[in-house]
């Protein structure tokens, strides 16, 4: 009984991990110091926690993954909405 709520608490971490950039972002207009590569990178990595936590049937892997990947492609529009700023 532990142990879930490890992966719990791990989950909501990373699943609100990006919610601070991305109220940055948007109060600043600005998108320059983001990494569109990483972003993108990360974004597949945790698609494929989406399909993985699926394919285990794990409530916790899918539910976070998909927030934190929606989470991640707002903040990727944001990059491409305010990447001249700034600049």
């Amino acid at each position: 009984m532990f142990w879930p709520l490890i992966g719990l608490t791990a989950a909501t971490l990373t699943t609100f991990s990006f919610i601070p950039q991305i109220i940055k972002v948007v109060k600043t207009r600005s998108g320059r110091d983001l990494s569109p590569v990483t972003l993108l990178q990360l974004s597949l990595g945790v698609a494929l926690w989406v399909f993985y936590g699926w394919y285990l049937r794990d409530l916790i892997i899918i539910v976070a993954n998909s927030l934190t990947l929606v989470s991640l492609i707002v903040l990727l529009c944001l990059y491409v909405r305010y990447k001249k700023a700034g600049a």
